[in-house]
């Protein structure tokens, strides 16, 4: 299995939201896992029905996230994901911080380039969706934030 054939699962498992996708392939097996999100989650009421996949294949309808509805900031470049300037350092936001247009939310290095990811705009972040140190694709929802 070469590279390109890698990528294109990578790129499948992120366009179809899948959080993991495992093929095998002249007894090769690759598996890609995304990372969980960190999400602030609102409770559900009680009885509420969970949907589950009724065949192999089939994909289940995922309930909607709390953060539905919210402005997505996405990265704007592939890289890895930083919550701080350095290793030890406060991260530069936290869920339920209030942000302002402009403002640096996180880190995405590229190339041995640190590129700050700033706010487009003024709210509260109420969801951070990749872990720090992980991988980011192009595009890939970093931050939820409630405008307004």
């Amino acid at each position: 299995m070469d590279i390109d054939h890698i990528r294109k699962l990578a790129d499948l498992a992120i366009e179809k939201n899948l959080a993991e996708i495992e093929i095998e392939q002249h007894g090769v097996t690759v598996r890609l896992r995304r990372p969980e999100p960190h999400v602030v989650a609102a409770p559900m009421a009680a009885g509420a029905p969970v949907p589950v996949a009724a065949a192999v294949g089939e994909v289940a309808a995922e309930a909607e996230p709390a953060y539905a509805g919210a402005h997505m900031i996405t990265s704007p470049m592939v890289g890895t994901f930083y919550t701080a300037a350095e290793p030890g350092s406060d991260a530069f936001v936290e869920i339920g911080d209030q942000v302002t247009a402009g403002q640096t939310l996180c880190i995405v290095e590229a190339m041995k380039l640190m590129n700050e990811i700033t706010a487009d705009v003024d709210g509260e972040v109420i969801a951070i969706l990749q872990e720090n140190g992980q991988p980011v694709e192009y595009g890939q929802e970093l931050f939820a934030v409630r405008t307004g």
